[in-house]
């Protein structure tokens, strides 16, 4: 217990946690702006994303809501947004077309079990191994994706506009644009995104119209789709599969969804991991990966329990909401709950806004997003490197699988450091004062350098005193630890003195074949370990 006339632990005692004080910030208002930036926004995504997976609009809205709310609440990335995403919803339209709308929200709700697992097993670490180049391609893809996904937008009944509609849509469009860019340089009392909504929503509802330029392209966002009903029509379109409450019905339902489940969990966790990263690196603070992948999980088990589609983090929100001010989890609330509100009492007024001026956001997002200093150094990077990136790039445009495109960019970058880090294993050879060899070893030990390591040495030609030195050299692996064994071994049955030195305690336990004629000296240890997990 603090002493009474202790100030400094007094006021430790008294100040608020860092949960508590990311939702109730000292200065909301940026945070509040933001937030309704972000619900204008989530809106026409979440729409279109049911869609996409041949559901109800209804279950697109209330899921980027849940989703939204309560990843806010429990994740480990203040000022993040999530939602229903086109990722996850490109998953969720394979198993409603091939099993049917009944088995969505089991796999839903497994989706988030998996992913509460992989917090709690503190694997959100994992994203630590992914490579520039691959956060490179990850961010390019994604912005061209999202780009592509705007110019259905400039359709109806699947035909392009043309003539005064399509003049005037990207008439609006740039107009959104320019205001973006440019009204930061006079104020930031008010978020552009938000300014330019309004403003061009009042240009399109008011002043259209009155030049004859008002047609149902421009100022219809919605295409016509009504929005109304609360949480019973949304609890009404949950049907659970027949016969799940019977252990063969429950054993063939989860047999269906698990890998669909597993799927929609890998897609949701490196969505948001990666998202969470870009965050972190435009921010200049770090989230928390294990608590956001239980945050995601919380907020998908409940999605599913409400009959949702669930979601998973939105990179083109999120930088909406960070580049409007929106810093703390109150913006990400605030973004929910009023959204929860528009879909319930403001359907007929969202419907007036002008899909240019979301489109006209989205493509500032684009812009935004992708990293065009990659284009500038493309022909310096290396060409290991350029191959990763453009990889990613195209299974994201090709797949539209961000886990897939991911998870190959990672294993050819693996491949290509081992390939490169082979061959660099090398040995300084000297004789020490009493006439013994030393081999004073340079560079990593790992599977890829073993036959590299094995040319090393001469055992038949050596003296009857040899010393290896591993204070320059790690031993990163099973393989590694082999080697250096048959290598003992070798020594040993020729009857001449082996010196280990230098090597880790957890190595000179696991060298089972050192005999009385081979020493291990772990003196001066240089604190590795080999095939464990030291980080936390």
């Amino acid at each position: 217990m603090p002493a009474a006339n202790d100030p400094t632990a007094i006021q430790k005692l008294l100040r608020r946690p860092d949960w508590l004080h990311s939702v109730f910030p000292k200065k909301p208002l940026p945070d509040i702006l933001s937030g309704m930036t972000v619900a204008l926004a989530l809106v026409p995504e979440a729409i279109a994303f049911a869609f996409v997976a041949g559901l109800n609009p209804m279950i697109g809205l209330y899921s980027a809501f849940i989703i939204g709310l309560l990843t806010s609440i429990f994740g480990g990335r203040p000022g993040m947004i999530s939602g229903a995403t086109g990722a996850m919803a490109i998953v969720v339209v394979a198993l409603v077309l091939e099993h049917g709308e009944q088995y969505l929200f089991v796999a839903v709700m497994l989706c988030g079990l998996i992913q509460i697992c992989v917090g709690v097993l503190r694997m959100g670490k994992l994203i630590r191994m992914v490579p520039h180049s691959v956060m490179l391609g990850f961010v390019n893809g994604l912005a061209i994706v999202i780009a592509m996904s705007q110019l259905d937008s400039f359709k109806v009944d699947g035909s392009y506009i043309t003539g005064s509609a399509l003049a005037v849509m990207i008439g609006l469009v740039l107009l959104t644009m320019v205001v973006i860019q440019f009204l930061p340089k006079l104020t930031k009392v008010v978020p552009s995104s938000l300014a330019a909504i309004l403003g061009v929503s009042l240009i399109a509802i008011f002043l259209l119209p009155m030049l004859g330029l008002g047609t149902h392209n421009v100022t219809d966002m919605m295409g016509g789709q009504p929005i109304k009903g609360g949480f019973g029509e949304l609890l009404s379109i949950a049907i659970l599969p027949e016969g799940l409450f019977t252990f063969d019905g429950a054993w063939h339902t989860l047999m269906t969804v698990w890998p669909y489940a597993f799927i929609l969990a890998g897609v949701g966790l490196v969505e948001s991991l990666m998202t969470m990263s870009l965050i972190d690196e435009i921010t200049e603070t770090r989230g928390r990966g294990n608590r956001e992948c239980v945050g995601q999980g919380v907020a998908n088990i409940t999605c599913g329990f409400f009959g949702g589609m669930g979601g998973c983090a939105m990179i083109g929100q999120s930088l909406i909401n960070v580049n409007s001010g929106g810093r703390n989890r109150l913006s990400g609330i605030v973004a929910a709950l009023l959204l929860l509100a528009f879909i319930l009492f403001l359907g007929p007024w969202i419907g007036m806004i002008p899909m240019a001026a979301l489109v006209g956001v989205m493509f500032m997002v684009v812009i935004g997003t992708f990293e065009w200093a990659s284009i500038k150094m493309f022909k310096r990077m290396p060409k290991a490197d350029m191959l990763v990136m453009v990889t990613v790039v195209v299974i994201t445009l090709v797949e539209h699988n961000l886990a897939l495109a991911v998870f190959v960019g990672v294993v050819i970058a693996a491949l290509v450091f081992a390939w490169q880090h082979a061959t660099h294993i090398g040995a300084e050879v000297k004789t020490n004062v009493n006439g013994a060899k030393v081999y004073q070893l340079h560079g990593p030990l790992f599977f890829a350098s073993v036959e590299s390591f094995k040319q090393l040495f001469t055992p038949a030609e050596d003296t009857d005193d040899v010393v290896i030195d591993f204070y320059y050299t790690r031993v990163y692996d099973q393989s590694g630890l082999e080697a250096i064994n048959n290598l003992a071994e070798k020594y040993r049955a020729l009857g001449k003195h082996l010196h280990l030195v230098h090597l880790s305690v957890e190595c000179a336990v696991l060298l089972d074949k050192a005999g009385d004629m081979v020493e291990v000296n772990i003196s001066e240890d240089p604190h590795y370990h080999v095939a464990t997990d030291r980080l936390g």
